[in-house]
């Protein structure tokens, strides 16, 4: 069973950064898996903001993508460890706020979230 926990969220002021982290667990070593990030805004459909294709077993990725909604204040990248998929964001706006989700489509699996809040 596919397990997916993030971390990393909270209250930020604009203009500031953060680094969120996708934790996985239960994937099969050798193979490739797409992660994505997404978030939910207070009253807005879920929106993809990153991807990337991992494999499992090494630290290998590719097929970055990026929702060019962010307009270039986001990185997403395989930590050290190759555990984890992390996500920075640069220069957030109050519009950033909302609950962050990582996904794995191909096992249908999502964490629950992490809050980021934008406010000074």
């Amino acid at each position: 069973e596919v397990h997916i926990v993030e971390s990393g969220g909270g209250l930020v002021q604009p203009g500031g950064s953060l680094r969120l982290s996708c934790r996985f667990s239960g994937l099969y070593s050798d193979s490739w898996y797409r992660v994505d990030w997404h978030r939910q805004a207070p009253g807005k459909e879920r929106e993809v903001v990153a991807g990337i294709d991992i494999y499992v077993g090494e630290t290998s990725s590719r097929a970055i993508t990026y929702a060019t909604s962010m307009n270039g204040r986001v990185i997403i990248f395989r930590d050290d460890t190759g555990n984890s998929v992390d996500l920075l964001i640069d220069n957030l706006e109050p519009d950033d706020t909302a609950v962050y989700y990582c996904s794995i489509p191909g096992h249908s699996a999502w964490g629950p979230g992490t809050q980021v809040t934008v406010s000074s």
